[in-house]
């Protein structure tokens, strides 16, 4: 909102002030990002290690599962044609 004795900016002018301000609102957006990094608590090299075998087990288990139920729904259509 303008109070009642502003004078109105034109349109360009607004859009000039956007880009100059633009670069700092990108710095900003970092700046906020890095300070939010330094409150992470990261894992140990051996947690990560643990988590990386997890997911890689869990990935292979889920791709077995979805192999035979995919060879599954291969035979069942295979049965029925």
């Amino acid at each position: 909102m303008s109070n009642p004795g502003q004078k109105k900016k034109s349109i360009f002018s607004r859009i000039g002030e956007w880009f100059i301000k633009l670069p700092g609102r990108i710095a900003k957006g970092f700046k906020n990002m890095w300070h939010e990094l330094k409150k992470v608590s990261w894992p140990t090299r051996k947690e990560l290690l643990n988590y990386t075998v997890i997911v890689l087990v869990f990935m292979v288990f889920m791709g077995i599962v979805i192999g035979l139920l995919d060879a599954g729904a291969t035979q069942l259509i295979n049965l029925i044609s």
